[in-house]
């Protein structure tokens, strides 16, 4: 009897919705989704080569930090003849020779390069002493650091053997090491000859020849350690902004582990041609679209910098930015509970390489770089500007004034080549009357002063004040540095 009811109803209730006038066919009415609006027509007319230019630009943006630690690894194997754990060690300070994201160029640089997939590797630190220090960072194949160096870091300036493993790694860690776990296979080390007192730039670069970098499987008997001095040599260092910038995304991605995080973007990796496993061959189509994207990519940034966000300047009343714009976290990895922020990632490590794992509020070195002029206007190519420095600078150290190009945000090279001006130069510069010094930057010395001159070659400049020790004064923002001004 129910099921003779249950079958009554709902015929009754087709019945009803027979005679709606919303269930009526006849009476012109629409779906209230599943469309465009009418008219509407599409904006392109090649959706492949669209979707492949959108996929392109997101990943430029995406990949940055870990297409800019890969193109230190590719330029020294391929221009400078390294293998894996050689360790570069500069004789002197560097040039614009070193083509290279805002490097320094106040103290020597080392560097070396390592792959996890032939097993564990040693990184033997040699203790701060009176000879001298180094310290720095150790990063992963994302750029991410793994291990801070030196009197703050994981050898407390003790130095020891740093042992790096590889993902997933589960064999027994000999007594006498410190373990760093990596999450990728291939890592990288950035560190800096620090001269101790009265000591010289050669005593610094005898220091790091103290560093050592071999596998546990040599541990027994670890052979000679080979030094690279590429003081007179080109290593270009910089990312390409064409379609090479995939060729190395795609040797990045066919070594190292997918992230979880990652695994979208991987797989719009895939409509380019990029997946692990697989030859990288793109066809002239996808080429052409990820030219242009990588083009579009660098614009981007350009202009994100050109209005650089007002929360990121280190004083409200001045036209400076730190370097070291970290994330919510005062770290540098733009990764939150909910979301990453691939926009500011990818700005940061746009003009930034080896950042530490985490920004202390009294950093041992503070980066300020000039993003406009007094009056909130770009810097220009071809103008000559100049800024006023005081003669009781916010530091325990010294202070370094460099200028950078700012379309590579890399030294510029110049008939002279100088790119900075410290105050271990002030006894060979003109002093104004209360002790500071001016110091001019622009295509051309004025007269009488090319020892306070930055030659800009033709180059929009990037100047960048560096603080080393920086005081309580500089920290909580008491002491605010003068803005550069145009030179009448």
């Amino acid at each position: 009897m129910k099921n003779v009811q249950r079958l009554a109803s709902t015929t009754a209730l087709l019945a009803a919705l027979a005679i709606s006038p919303m269930a009526n066919a006849q009476d012109g009415a629409e779906t209230l989704g599943g469309q465009p609006p009418a008219g509407a027509t599409a904006s392109v007319k090649d959706f492949d080569y669209q979707i492949k230019y959108q996929r392109a630009f997101e990943a430029v943006l995406w990949n940055m930090p870990a297409i800019a630690i890969y193109s230190f690894r590719r330029a020294a194997f391929e221009n400078l003849g390294l293998k894996d754990n050689d360790i570069i060690a500069y004789s002197g300070t560097a040039t614009p020779k070193l083509e290279a994201i805002t490097a320094n160029s106040t103290t020597p640089y080392i560097t070396a390069f390592s792959d996890l997939r032939k097993g564990p590797v040693v990184l033997e630190i040699p203790a701060a002493s009176e000879d001298g220090s180094v310290y720095g960072q150790v990063v992963d194949a994302w750029q991410f650091t793994i291990a801070d160096v030196g009197p703050s870091g994981l050898d407390k300036g003790k130095g020891g053997k740093l042992l790096f493993t590889p993902p997933g790694y589960e064999g027994e860690i000999p007594a006498g090491y410190i373990q760093v776990v990596s999450p990728n296979y291939r890592i990288a080390f950035a560190f800096r000859s620090v001269r101790a007192p009265g000591k010289s730039v050669a005593d610094a670069y005898a220091y790091a020849r103290k560093l050592r970098m071999y596998y546990l499987s040599e541990a027994g008997n670890p052979p000679e350690q080979r030094f690279v001095d590429p003081i007179d040599d080109r290593y270009p260092t910089l990312p390409f902004y064409d379609e090479r910038h995939f060729e190395d995304m795609a040797e990045i991605m066919s070594v190292e582990p997918v992230k979880e995080q990652d695994k979208v973007m991987m797989g719009m990796l895939q409509s380019l041609g990029i997946e692990p496993g697989k030859p990288f061959a793109p066809d002239e189509k996808t080429k052409k679209a990820m030219r242009q994207a990588a083009i579009d990519a660098w614009y981007y940034l350009q202009e994100w910098f050109d209005n650089i966000p007002k929360d990121r300047l280190y004083w409200p009343d001045r036209h400076y930015a730190s370097l070291l714009m970290t994330d919510a976290n005062r770290r540098f990895t733009f990764v939150y509970d909910d979301h990453i922020d691939l926009i500011a990632r990818a700005a940061e490590y746009f003009w930034c390489t080896y950042m530490p794992k985490e920004l202390s509020n009294s950093p041992a070195t503070q980066y300020l770089m000039a993003t406009a002029d007094k009056d909130g206007k770009p810097l220009e190519a071809g103008k000559l500007y100049k800024l006023n420095v005081p003669a009781d600078m916010p530091v325990k150290q010294f202070w370094a004034l460099t200028v950078y190009n700012r379309a590579t945000m890399s030294f510029i090279y110049s008939d002279t080549n100088r790119t900075t001006l410290s105050s271990y130069d002030i006894d060979n510069m003109k002093k104004n009357a209360d002790g500071g010094v001016t110091i001019y930057v622009g295509p051309t010395a004025p007269a009488g002063l090319k020892s306070n001159w930055i030659p800009t070659a033709g180059k929009r400049p990037l100047p960048a004040m560096r603080f080393y020790g920086g005081t309580d004064a500089l920290n909580n923002k008491t002491f605010k540095m003068p803005d550069f001004e145009l030179s009448e």
